[in-house]
């Protein structure tokens, strides 16, 4: 059933990584009933809880107590692997001819929130749509995922209650897939675009209310298929745009739960200092930062000018200076012990950016001046972000570094409602961005960040000999030749300046001590279920 190894060897490396820090453990004492949980948000759902139509943790979190996946990783364990994987909607699962078919045998006893029954039509329905198969009967305003199913050759439901993905080659990482936070079941009898104001799910809170801009509010669900779960009675996220409010709010308790992602280890130490008894848990997030650049569009669609970026900006300081430690250097995949298929150091030091300050900048202006840009005649651009304060922060940092080997860049801030569909469209010249790993495994990212007509490849960067490693490595059933392959590829799109990564972010994810069993993962999109949680006060 589990019997694809190398995700194991995640297991055994990425708990240990966090430099002797240990993380919270599951609450020995017994679960209790009742109660509800004020929980932090960031901002409004951009896409409502529409999270196939998403590419942020801002509509993943808290829509996720709203559904089920087929699959998914196991709340209560920090790290991630294959074998943490267990059963959601489906009971049980199958490999079948060499990693090309996957089986799902379906629960019998599952209904959707408006009390119609789930069955593998529903299934079918959800991977027909995102895969945008000519037989799909419904289609997504914006499909931010659809390269994740390029190898899904067809779904089938033979009957109500089995499930069959037949691949066109072998695809280990389809598992892991299904798995992720981005990975819901959608009902066939419900329009796609209604999740967008509203949800029908399968899952362990119903929705109660969502008042825009203020927050959105759960109820138990009493029908739910695993019996005793949840134990809540209810979950309120709780709007607050200012960073310095929401912190503010989890210090006076007004809020029992803090947003994944959001709190920096400067806040953390704070509110450690101020209040001993909060639950600070340092934790990989699987996001990076990483500059994007339209390779379609001048100047940047000369390379030499894509590298001279890349070269300019010293991650070491920006993580000094804008994280104050709470990152790690890296490539497209993180770096051991927070996963298991990032580069070596001794690798990361060959790369455009990663050695001495000095050379780096001085190669960047080399760069640019074979490019015609130099003092006389320098290069100004608008540098884009996300107008939330993480993104500011890393792009102000951004800028100056670029103004330092001639490059003049000015800071336009966007709205989240636009910011995804403005990437996807191209409109833009360069990008200072976050980049969530909905798996920590290539074939997401690379197929989702760096594949040819990618939608969320904002940089639209195509690379055909690229394309083909990526395939190759993702059919590799051999542990070795796949982590050698994968690393080949990280090097070939550093150099390319495709989207250079940045740093790796660390949350220091906090709570209240009466919040149990509330486990932050190695990867922010795929703990907020909240089945397991409960309020011990």
């Amino acid at each position: 059933m589990r019997n694809w190894r190398l995700a194991t060897i995640v297991g055994g490396l990425a708990l240990t990584g966090l430099a002797g820090l240990t993380l919270t453990p599951a609450a020995a004492q017994a679960p209790k009933s009742g109660g509800t949980i004020n929980i932090m948000l960031r901002e409004d759902l951009s896409q409502g809880f529409a999270i196939h139509e998403t590419a942020t943790i801002s509509v993943v979190f808290p829509a996720s107590p709203c559904f089920n996946n087929l699959v998914f990783f196991d709340p209560l364990k920090s790290v991630e692997s294959v074998d943490t994987i267990i059963g959601e909607l489906a009971e049980r699962w199958s490999w079948q001819d060499n990693y090309r078919n996957l089986v799902f045998f379906l629960r019998k006893d599952v209904k959707w929130h408006d009390g119609k029954p789930f069955t593998s039509r529903d299934v079918k329905f959800t991977f027909d749509m995102l895969r945008e198969a000519p037989e799909a009967q419904a289609k997504l305003r914006i499909n931010p995922r659809k390269d994740w199913y390029a190898n899904v050759e067809a779904v089938e439901a033979p009957d109500p209650h089995s499930v069959v993905f037949r691949l066109k080659r072998p695809q280990p990482s389809l598992l892991a897939m299904l798995a992720s936070g981005y990975t819901p079941v959608y009902a066939a009898h419900v329009p796609p675009a209604s999740y967008r104001t509203g949800c029908i799910g399968t899952g362990p809170f119903k929705l109660k209310e969502w008042r825009k801009g203020e927050f959105v509010e759960y109820v138990k669900n009493p029908d739910y298929f695993v019996k005793g779960r949840p134990y809540l009675d209810g979950l309120k996220y709780i709007v607050i745009v200012e960073r310095g409010t929401r912190t503010a709010a989890l210090q006076a308790g007004q809020l029992d739960v803090a947003m994944p992602g959001e709190t920096t280890k400067t806040a953390a130490e704070q509110l450690k200092k101020a209040l001993p008894q909060l639950v600070v848990t340092p934790v990989a997030t699987a996001v990076t930062d990483n500059i994007i650049m339209n390779a379609k569009k001048p100047p940047f669609d000369n390379p030499k000018v894509r590298r001279a970026v890349s070269y300019a900006i010293d991650r070491r300081a920006l993580i000094q200076a804008v994280h104050q430690g709470a990152a790690v250097l890296g490539a497209a995949m993180a770096p051991r012990p927070y996963g298991v298929w990032g580069l070596l150091d001794k690798d990361l030091a060959a790369l455009p950016g990663y050695g001495k300050t000095e050379d780096m900048k001085a190669r960047a202006r080399t760069l640019l001046a074979e490019a015609g840009i130099t003092p006389q005649n320098p290069l100004r651009v608008e540098m884009a972000t996300r107008a939330i304060a993480i993104y500011v922060d890393m792009a102000s940092f951004v800028i100056n570094e670029l103004k330092q080997v001639g490059i003049e860049a000015s800071l336009k801030q966007i709205e989240t409602a636009q910011w995804h569909a403005m990437a996807t469209r191209g409109e833009y010249q360069i990008g200072a961005n976050l980049t969530g790993l909905g798996v920590d495994d290539p074939d997401p990212n690379f197929y989702e960040n760096y594949a040819c007509g990618s939608p969320r490849n904002y940089s639209q960067y195509c690379n055909e000999p690229v394309m083909k490693l990526f395939d190759q490595q993702s059919q590799e059933l051999d542990p070795k030749k796949r982590l050698a392959l994968v690393a080949a590829i990280q090097k070939k799109l550093e150099e390319d300046a495709a989207r250079p990564i940045l740093d790796h972010r660390i949350d220091y994810f906090t709570h209240w001590p009466h919040v149990k069993n509330m486990i932050p993962h190695h990867n922010i999109y795929n703990f907020g279920r909240m089945q397991e949680v409960w309020r011990d006060k």
